[in-house]
C-alpha cells in the first residue's frame, strides 16, 4: 500500500490568515459558502473571489496572498 503523502502546502485561507488580512471565522464562513456551491450549483469558485465578495479581502490583499503562495510553490520544487 502506497505511504500517505503529508502535504506541506499552504491553502490561500492558511496564508490570508498568517498575514493577518482575515479570521478563521470568515475563512470558515467563505469555506462553507464554496462546499455549498459545490454541492448544490456544480460550480467551484476560487476562495478570493468568495472572501472579495464578503468585502473580508480586498484587490491588494488578494495579490498579497497569491504572490505567497506562488514563492512557496517555486521553494518547494
Amino acid at each position: 500500500m502506497p505511504e500517505k503523502k503529508e502535504s506541506k502546502e499552504k491553502r490561500f485561507g492558511v496564508i490570508a490568515i498568517e498575514q493577518g488580512f482575515i479570521t478563521k471565522e470568515q475563512l470558515m464562513a467563505a469555506l462553507e459558502i464554496q462546499v455549498k456551491e459545490d454541492l448544490e450549483l456544480g460550480r467551484h469558485r476560487l476562495m478570493g473571489v468568495i472572501l472579495n465578495e464578503m468585502g473580508a479581502l480586498d484587490a491588494s490583499q488578494i495579490k498579497t496572498v497569491v504572490n505567497n503562495l506562488i514563492k512557496l510553490s517555486s521553494v518547494a520544487v
